[in-house]
């Protein structure tokens, strides 16, 4: 399968008519931009309302017709061995097909590009010689920034034909990475088009480990279900959730590149911080406990203890009759309230209902005839209203958690049998704060207090949410994402030995079972495709002891001198020699050490006279080197890491566990090459 480079002989080279399609089907989607600038609405819409939903809708189709100078419009093509859809015809003519990140057509309606989730575009990745899928040839196309400069044939029907590695998609695989991370919508394997195309109804979970595009895969599955359910996900929602905002900002410019502008992004604290202010931090003891599932029981225990029964009758007064509700028929609705399990507000509002329909039929039996608008008007009557303030009051979610986390003998009383005496004292604040707005709510709080607020009012639910380093997430947390999908699916990623918290999750199955999706369909991917060979196996000698049981990944990247041990004396100095010397390669550079060591590197690197950026911050070919704190490297990556010393890396967690798999994000973060320094001893496991 040889890749063909360009000639100077266009007359004779594929590549010249490859290359004026490309010019062609660029000029067509620029005339497709320019039709939709010069639509005129004024004479189809009836108000100004239709008007600017109207208006609204071009812009962004304006928008997703952008030409992106450095993003191919096409990067394969496929030639069909029949007319698609019509194999049966002996003797068809085949059909040829463009594949790009979005669909094209030229002045005729005649297709220039097919979009790549498009399902005449699946054999592009799925299609192999023992399963042909109808296409005698796949081509694939390389780019120099924006211009066409190879091809690539692999004739799948022909046994003459030996079967290769494509030079062309490990050279995509490989190109160095500057700037925001890049679709791969070019190099999509087999088992990752699997997961990106399974249905909208149900909810994936894909473990799996550095390098194998688990994020990728994430986030064009995305893009493929926007095109096969757009109208039901544009009224729905979409949403990512991730680890943080260096995260999402490395991740943000991916959806677009695809064509897709209105999905939102986020971190679980980002979604639940709408009602307070995150001012705190909890000790890792206490924010275990108020992560635990165990918290949403307690949580529903104090909101219903709110609950009064009632000790007196309703009287209504409505003119010159009386109309009387006595206390036991009250209370039987009280019970047939609390028993069918409803939202605490939605029963706030029924019960006055329920009261004024009693009242109704007292009226009907002494022969009155009663419509709606006179139940509502006894529910406003002030005597319901004040017996519905006494039985079922209104309660404030963030006050309630305020309460919980104050007083001793309110928590005791809710969290019988659920916390033990320590874990009830672990939550407690030392300084009771004395309103919701002084107080200094940590990121746990304000988890318990989004709970309160979906026990109170229903969570409005998304079509679909996406939620990256999943591992990370406590059981609440869980709860907190899956109460923003309860009607909607979702696609969870993440890699059991990544998980950095005291309250990771131990197993996907518990994970999922917060997440309220425990039928979901467990997928693993063990293909790396990113970080080189010895550089994983290096890494993966944690594995044992960080996830017992996890399958290694296997990379098919042979890339021999990627990996650089050594034990130093002077380890500032040596560190930013070590930069220096990766900053003679090609593409972007990262710096990982312990948070701790982060002045210090800063420090030297600033002395040496080099600059550098922080995490999110985007890479240029002027500045490449990244100072990156252990803690925020989960999720990006670079082309070249130095690795600051991993003993300290390890001893800046809680435990030696969490320590080691901190080291194992660290150590998995290189695409081409790693450089680990040390002056402490290394790790035992790593020796």
């Amino acid at each position: 399968m040889p890749a063909h480079e360009f000639e100077s002989d266009t007359t004779t080279d594929p590549l010249a008519h490859e290359r004026a399609h490309l010019a062609a089907s660029r000029a067509a989607l620029r005339a497709m931009r320019e039709d939709a600038q010069a639509l005129d609405i004024r004479d189809v819409t009836a108000n100004w309302v239709n008007a600017a939903v109207l208006q609204a809708q071009i812009d962004e189709r304006i928008k997703s017709l952008a030409d992106l100078a450095h993003t191919p419009l096409f990067f394969g093509r496929l030639d069909y061995l029949h007319v698609v859809g019509a194999e049966e015809a002996e003797g068809a003519e085949g059909e040829q097909f463009y594949i790009g990140r979005r669909h094209v057509h030229d002045a005729q309606g005649d297709p220039m590009v097919i979009d790549w989730r498009a399902p005449v575009s699946q054999p592009f990745y799925r299609a192999s010689r023992k399963d042909p899928l109808d296409v005698g040839r796949r081509r694939r196309f390389g780019y120099t920034g924006g211009d066409l400069t190879a091809y690539e044939d692999e004739h799948l029907t022909d046994p003459a034909e030996a079967e290769q590695t494509s030079k062309l998609l490990q050279a995509e695989i490989e190109r160095p990475r500057v700037g925001p991370m890049r679709d791969i919508v070019a190099t999509i394997q087999p088992e990752q088009d699997e997961i990106v195309r399974s249905e909208l109804g149900g909810t994936v979970c894909v473990q799996g480990g550095p390098g194998t595009g688990k994020t990728a895969v994430g986030l064009h599955r995305v893009a493929y279900l926007l095109y096969a359910h757009r109208e039901r996900l544009a009224r729905t929602g979409t949403l990512v959730v991730g680890p943080n905002q260096s995260f999402l900002h490395y991740i943000e410019q991916v959806l677009p590149a695809l064509g897709e502008l209105e999905v939102k992004q986020a971190t679980v604290e980002d979604l639940v911080t709408a009602q307070i202010e995150v001012r705190g931090a909890d000790e890792a003891p206490a924010a275990v406990v108020k992560g635990d599932a165990r918290m949403a029981e307690v949580l529903r225990r104090a909101l219903r203890s709110h609950v009064t029964p009632p000790t007196e009758p309703v009287m209504v007064v409505r003119g010159s009759r009386r109309w009387r509700v006595p206390a036991y028929e009250i209370e039987e609705m009280v019970q047939e309230l609390l028993a069918r399990d409803m939202r605490y507000g939605a029963a706030h509002e029924a019960l006055p209902q329920r009261i004024a329909h009693a009242v109704l039929v007292r009226m009907e039996q002494s022969g009155e005839a009663p419509d709606d608008r006179v139940q509502n008007s006894v529910a406003r009557n002030p005597a319901v209203k004040a017996a519905v303030k006494a039985i079922w009051p209104a309660v404030d979610p963030a006050k309630l958690v305020l309460r919980l986390l104050s007083d001793a003998e309110f928590l005791a009383e809710h969290a019988e049998g659920l916390l033990s005496e320590d874990e009830q004292k672990a939550i407690l604040w030392t300084r009771p704060a004395r309103s919701v707005k002084t107080a200094k709510w940590s990121a746990a709080d304000a988890v318990l207090i989004d709970e309160a607020a979906d026990l109170v009012s229903r969570t409005h639910s998304l079509g679909h949410v996406v939620i990256d380093e999943a591992q990370d997430l406590s059981p609440m947390q869980y709860r907190a994402v899956g109460r923003r999908c309860s009607t909607g699916s979702a696609t969870v990623l993440g890699d059991l030995a990544q998980g950095t918290t005291p309250w990771s999750t131990q197993s996907w199955e518990q994970a999922l079972h917060h997440l309220g999706k425990a039928d979901a369909l467990v997928e693993e991917l063990t293909a790396g495709f990113r970080v080189p060979r010895d550089v994983i196996a290096y890494a993966s000698r944690l594995l044992p002891v960080i996830s017992p049981g996890l399958t290694p990944v296997e990379s098919v990247r042979e890339s021999p001198g990627s990996l650089s041990v050594r034990e130093v004396t002077e380890l500032d100095a040596a560190v930013v020699a070590a930069c220096e010397e990766s900053l003679t390669h090609e593409g972007s550079i990262g710096l990982i050490a312990a948070d701790a060591r982060i002045p210090a590197l800063a420090e030297a690197l600033t002395a040496a006279g080099h600059t550098y950026l922080s995490p999110g911050q985007e890479t240029t070919a002027e500045s490449r080197l990244t100072l990156v704190p252990a803690s925020l490297a989960k999720g990006l990556e670079y082309d070249y890491v130095v690795l600051d010393e991993p003993a300290a890396v390890v001893d800046g967690e809680p435990d030696e566990r969490t320590g080691l798999r901190r080291l194992y994000v660290a150590l998995t973060r290189a695409v081409s090459g790693l450089t680990v320094l040390h002056a402490a001893p290394l790790p035992q496991e790593l020796v």
